[in-house]
C-alpha cells in the first residue's frame, strides 16, 4: 500500500466535524476529502472511526436522554424525516451507536496490546464513559410484560423496538418486541463485559439470552425431536435467520466465559409425555449446547442450494396466529408447522453465521465449522459482492433499505473467519477500499455518504442519511484497525 502522509486537520479528543461547512460536492471526484490520514493503516482506521462515532454522537443524539433521531442531513442541517418530522431510532438502529463505540473499544485495546499505548490511553476511557451512557439511557426502550411461552408464563424486562416516553414504560408486548433486537443487544452487552469488565452487562446478557431462547421451540415432533428454531418475535411464528444466526457467537462466548467453571442454570424443557420438566447443568455446558442447537437449525432449515441462506422459515399451517394448548391445566404456546422456506437472502444473516461457524470452530474444535465457514465466505461474496457496478476495480453490495448495516455484519465475518481461512483477506479488503474511496473523495461534515462509491446527491434535500449508517461505517473502520493489527503480527 503506498505511503500516506500524516495529516491530522481536525482533533479526535473532542466532538469532531469536517473543517468546513460549506455543502459544494462534486459527484465526479470530490472536493471534500476527508481530514485524516496516516502511514499506519491501523491507526488511520481508528481515528477515522472515532471521528465518525464523535460527529454521529453530535447530530443524532439530543439530551440527557439520549434520545436519537433517527436521520440527519448534512447540506440541511436537519434531523427532519419526509414528512417533516423528528423520527426517533428503534432500539435496533440505538443498539448501532453501541456497537461502534465498542469496536472502537475493542481496536483501541488492541493497539495497547501491540505496544501502541498512546490513543488507548487518550481515548479509551472517554469511550468507555460513553457506552456506559448509552447503556443506561437504552432502558428507555424497555418494558415489562408477561408471556406465555412453550414451557411457562413469566414476566420478562425486555427491550421494545420502540422508544417509550419514560425508562421502563416502553411497549413490549405482542409485536413491540422481537428476538433479534435482544441478540444484538446480547451481543454488544458481552463485547462491553469482555473490554470493561463490568459485571452489570454481563448479568443483563445472560438475562437477556435467558429470554431469547424462553422462545426456542422445544415441542417434540413425533420421533421425539425438538422442532427447533426461534421465531422472529414473541408475536410471531415465521422463524427467521435474523432470530436465530446473531444469537450462536454470544452463547459461544458465554460457554467461554464459564468454561473450568461450576456455575449452573436451571431450565425448562419438554419431555417425551409432553409435559414440562426442568434441568439444571453447567453455564458453559449449556451455552455451547444451544449455540451448536440454533447452529444446527438455520443450517438445515435456510441454507439454499447457492450457499447462501433464505431470510425465513414462512408457509403458516394452519395460519400465522400464535396458537395456544393446554397440557395438564396449564396453557402454553403451541408448536406452528412452517412449509416454506424464503425470502430475499441478505448480507448480515451470512455474515451472523459465518461468525458464528469461527466462534464454533474454536470453541470445538469440530472441523464441520471450519468448513462451513469458509463455504459461506466464499459463497456470500460471489452472491452479494459485484464488481465493477459502480467504479472500476472496487466491488460494489447492494444499498437497499438497511444494506448498508447489513454489509457490515459481512464483512464482521470475514474478519471472525480470517484466523482459521486466509482467504477471507481479499474480501476484507474491498470494505477497506471502499471506505477509504468514500472519504477520501466524498467525507463532509464528519460523514459519509450512504454510497461509498458514488457519494452525496446534488439535491441537497436527498442527502438525508440513517444515523445507523454512520455508525456501521465506524464500526467497519475500527474493526479493519484491530484485523491490520492482528494481520501485521501473524
Amino acid at each position: 500500500m503506498k505511503k500516506i502522509v500524516t495529516t491530522i486537520l481536525c482533533s479526535l479528543l473532542v466532538i469532531t466535524v469536517a473543517c468546513s461547512d460549506n455543502p459544494e460536492i462534486d459527484n465526479g471526484g470530490g472536493k471534500k476529502p476527508g481530514t485524516i490520514t496516516s502511514d499506519n493503516l491501523a491507526e488511520q482506521n481508528i481515528l477515522r472511526a472515532m471521528q465518525m462515532v464523535d460527529s454521529a454522537m453530535l447530530y443524532h443524539f439530543k439530551g440527557e436522554g439520549m434520545a436519537m433521531s433517527r436521520f440527519y442531513n448534512p447540506y440541511t442541517k436537519s434531523n427532519a424525516n419526509r414528512d417533516g418530522s423528528d423520527e426517533k431510532g428503534s432500539v435496533w438502529m440505538y443498539t448501532s451507536s453501541i456497537e461502534a463505540v465498542n469496536a472502537i473499544l475493542h481496536g483501541l485495546k488492541a493497539h495497547k496490546e501491540k505496544g501502541k499505548a498512546e490513543l488507548y490511553d487518550k481515548n479509551f476511557n472517554r469511550y468507555s464513559e460513553l457506552l456506559n451512557k448509552l447503556y443506561t439511557n437504552a432502558a428507555y426502550y424497555k418494558g415489562t410484560f408477561s408471556l406465555t411461552s412453550y414451557t411457562q408464563t413469566k414476566d420478562w424486562s425486555v427491550y421494545g423496538v420502540d422508544r417509550g416516553n419514560a425508562k421502563g414504560t416502553a411497549l413490549v408486548e405482542g409485536i413491540h418486541n422481537v428476538y433479534d433486537d435482544q441478540q444484538w443487544l446480547i451481543r454488544e452487552l458481552l463485547e462491553a463485559y469482555k473490554l470493561t469488565g463490568n459485571n452489570t452487562y454481563l448479568t443483563e446478557a445472560e438475562y437477556l439470552t435467558e429470554y431469547v431462547l424462553d422462545g426456542w421451540d422445544c415441542v417434540l415432533d413425533s420421533n421425539g425431536k425438538e422442532y427447533g428454531g426461534i421465531p422472529w418475535g414473541p408475536g410471531y411464528v415465521t422463524k427467521h435467520s435474523c432470530s436465530n444466526g446473531p444469537v450462536v457467537s454470544p452463547l459461544v462466548w458465554l460457554s467461554e466465559l464459564y468454561k473450568g467453571k461450576n456455575d449452573e442454570i436451571t431450565y425448562k424443557y419438554i419431555a417425551t409425555d409432553n409435559s414440562r420438566k426442568s434441568a439444571t447443568v453447567k453455564k458453559s455446558d449449556y451455552y455451547l449446547k444451544f449455540a451448536k442447537a440454533v447452529y444446527g437449525w438455520q443450517k438445515t432449515n435456510l441454507l439454499r442450494e447457492d450457499g447462501v441462506y433464505h431470510d425465513m422459515m414462512g408457509g403458516c399451517d394452519p395460519n400465522c396466529d400464535v396458537a395456544y394448548e393446554t397440557v395438564n391445566g396449564v396453557k402454553y404456546r403451541k408448536h406452528t408447522n412452517l412449509r416454506d422456506r424464503t425470502g430475499t437472502p441478505y448480507s448480515y444473516n451470512c455474515g451472523s453465521m459465518i461468525s458464528g461457524a469461527a466462534d464454533l470452530y474454536r470453541a470445538t474444535g469440530e472441523n464441520v465449522y471450519l468448513e462451513d465457514g469458509k463455504k459461506l465466505s466464499d459463497a456470500s461474496f460471489k452472491y452479494f459482492a459485484k464488481l465493477g457496478l459502480n467504479v472500476p476495480g472496487y466491488y460494489t453490495y447492494d444499498l437497499i433499505g438497511f444494506n448498508n448495516w447489513f454489509n457490515g455484519v459481512l464483512m464482521r465475518g470475514y474478519v471472525d473467519a480470517y484466523s482459521s481461512y486466509k482467504n477471507a483477506s481479499q474480501y476484507i479488503d474491498t470494505f477497506q477500499k471502499n471506505l477509504d474511496y468514500g472519504y477520501d473523495n466524498f467525507f463532509y461534515r464528519g460523514l459519509l455518504p450512504a454510497n461509498l462509491l458514488v457519494g452525496w446527491s446534488r439535491e441537497n434535500v436527498n442527502n438525508r442519511l440513517e444515523g445507523m449508517f454512520t455508525f456501521a461505517f465506524a464500526a467497519e473502520y475500527a474493526t479493519l484497525a484491530r484485523y491490520e493489527i492482528g494481520r501485521a503480527h501473524v
